[in-house]
C-alpha cells in the first residue's frame, strides 16, 4: 500500500509541476463555456440586430409605415436599398435577407384583408445557409404588415375605410351574410371613431373568414444563381476543413518540439543552416501537406455530397494556399511559444478552438452579439471560411477572394516573424 501511494504522489507531483499545462487545461473548458453561455444563456441582454435590406416598390403610406416599424424592431438592422444591391449584399453575405415590397401593396393589401381577392405577395430574397433567419424574418413582416393595413383601414379619416365599405357593400364575391356583417362592422367602427370620446381600446374580432392575413411571402435563396439550389454540405465541408487542418498543424508544431528534445536542433546547428532557413522549410512543407489535404477533402465533398466550386476556381486555389500557409504559421507560432510537446499541446488545442469558434465553424457569426461579430473579423478563420464560401455555394468571383487570401497571407507573415524571433534552439 505504501509503494501504491507514492507511486500516486510522484503522478500528482508530476502533473501539477507542469503549471502552464495546468493552467490551459482549466482555461480552455472555462473560455468555451463562457463563450457559448454569452451566446445562449441570457434572455434579458440585447439581441444582435439581424440584418436585412428593403425595397420599397410600392412608396404607398402603408409600405412606408411597414418599413418604419421595421426599422424601429430592435432585432433587425435595416437598410433601404435597390433590388440588384439588395440581393448582391445577400449573396456576398453581407446582409442576411432582403425584403421586397410590391408595387400596389398597399391597396391590394387593404381589399385582401376584407374580401377574397388576390393577396399580393412579399418576396424575402434570404441567404439559405442562414435558414432560421427567414421563419424570424417572416414572422416579423407578419407582425408589422398586419399592423400598417389594419391601422390605414380603420384610420377613419374618411377615405380609406369608406372606399373598404363601399367596395365589400356591392361585391358579389361575398356570401350576403358575411358581407352584411362587415358592412355592419365597419359602421361600428365609424360610429365609435365619431364619438368625442372615442378609445382605442375596442378590438374588431375575426370570424366567418371576415378578416384574413392581407398578404402572402415567397421565400427566394440568394446563391450562384437561378434554380441554384443551396447546399449545405459546402458550408459544413468548409468549417470542419479548416479545423481539422489547424490540428493538424498543431501536430507538426509538437513534432518540432520533440525533435528539439532528442537533440536534433543540436545536430543542425552544426550545418551553415539559419534558423529562418530551417523553419521557413517546416512552414512550406506544413503547407503542401495542408493544400494536399484541402484538396482532398473538397474532392471528397463534390464525389459524394454535390459540392461544387460555383464561383472562381483560381480564387478557390488562391484561399486554400493562403490558408495552408496560415496554418503552417500557427502551428509554428505555437511550437515556438511552448517550452515543452505536453504545455504546447494544451495551448495549442486552446487557441484553436477560439480560431475555430469565432471563424463561425461551428456557430454561424450572425448568431454572436454585435461586438463579437466585429471582434471576429479580426480572426483568420473568419475569412477562410468565408472565403471557401464564397468560392464555393456563393458563386462569387475572383475578386471576392482577393480580401480572404490578403488577410491570411499577412497574418503568416506576422506569426512567421514571430516564430522566427521566439524559437528557441535548446529546451
Amino acid at each position: 500500500m505504501t509503494a501504491f501511494l507514492a507511486l500516486v504522489r510522484k503522478d500528482l507531483r508530476l502533473y501539477f509541476s507542469n503549471k502552464r499545462a495546468l493552467i490551459i487545461t482549466l482555461a480552455a473548458p472555462i473560455a468555451i463555456a463562457a463563450f457559448f453561455g454569452s451566446l445562449f444563456g441570457s434572455s434579458d441582454k440585447k439581441p444582435s440586430r439581424v440584418p436585412i435590406a428593403v425595397v420599397d416598390q410600392d412608396m404607398s403610406t402603408i409600405s412606408k409605415q411597414i418599413i418604419k416599424d421595421l426599422g424601429d424592431d430592435p432585432a433587425l438592422g435595416v437598410q433601404a436599398l435597390a433590388l440588384e444591391d439588395a440581393i448582391d449584399q445577400v449573396r456576398k453575405g453581407k446582409l442576411r435577407a432582403a425584403v421586397v415590397v410590391p408595387p400596389n401593396f398597399g391597396d391590394q393589401a387593404g381589399r385582401a384583408m376584407f374580401r377574397p381577392s388576390a393577396k399580393p405577395e412579399i418576396v424575402l430574397h434570404v441567404d439559405p445557409s442562414q435558414s432560421m433567419v427567414t421563419p424570424m424574418v417572416r414572422g416579423m413582416l407578419t407582425q408589422h404588415v398586419m399592423k400598417a393595413v389594419s391601422q390605414s383601414a380603420f384610420s377613419g379619416d374618411g377615405g380609406t375605410m369608406t372606399k373598404f365599405r363601399q367596395e365589400i357593400a356591392t361585391s358579389k364575391e361575398i356570401a350576403e351574410d358575411e358581407r352584411k356583417d362587415l358592412v355592419a362592422m365597419f359602421d361600428s367602427v365609424e360610429r365609435v371613431q365619431k364619438r368625442p370620446a372615442a378609445t382605442e381600446n375596442g378590438a374588431a374580432s375575426k370570424s366567418g373568414g371576415g378578416l384574413d392575413v392581407p398578404f402572402t411571402t415567397r421565400a427566394s435563396e440568394v446563391t450562384s444563381g437561378r434554380d441554384k439550389r443551396y447546399n449545405p454540405y459546402a458550408h459544413s465541408f468548409a468549417g470542419m476543413s479548416v479545423q481539422f487542418l489547424m490540428f493538424m498543424g498543431i501536430d507538426i508544431g509538437i513534432a518540432l518540439l520533440l525533435a528539439r528534445r532528442m537533440g536534433l536542433w543540436k545536430r543542425l546547428r552544426a550545418a551553415p543552416l539559419s534558423r529562418a532557413l530551417l523553419l521557413g522549410s517546416t512552414v512550406a512543407s506544413t503547407a503542401l501537406i495542408a493544400i494536399f489535404l484541402m484538396f482532398a477533402i473538397f474532392a471528397a465533398g463534390m464525389l459524394f455530397f454535390g459540392v461544387r466550386i460555383e464561383g472562381s476556381v483560381a480564387g478557390f486555389i488562391g484561399v486554400v494556399i493562403a490558408f495552408a500557409f496560415l496554418t503552417a504559421s500557427v502551428g509554428l507560432l505555437l511550437a515556438a511559444l511552448g517550452n515543452n510537446p505536453e504545455a504546447t499541446r494544451g495551448l495549442a488545442i486552446f487557441i484553436t478552438l477560439l480560431l475555430v469558434m469565432l471563424g463561425g465553424a461551428w456557430v454561424p457569426s450572425f448568431v454572436f452579439p454585435e461586438w463579437l461579430q466585429s471582434v471576429s473579423l479580426w480572426v483568420p478563420t473568419r475569412w477562410a471560411i468565408d472565403g471557401l464560401a464564397a468560392m464555393t455555394w456563393r458563386g462569387l468571383g475572383f475578386e471576392a477572394a482577393l480580401a480572404p487570401i490578403g488577410v491570411m497571407l499577412g497574418f503568416s507573415a506576422v506569426l512567421f516573424a514571430i516564430a522566427i524571433w521566439r524559437f528557441r534552439w535548446e529546451e
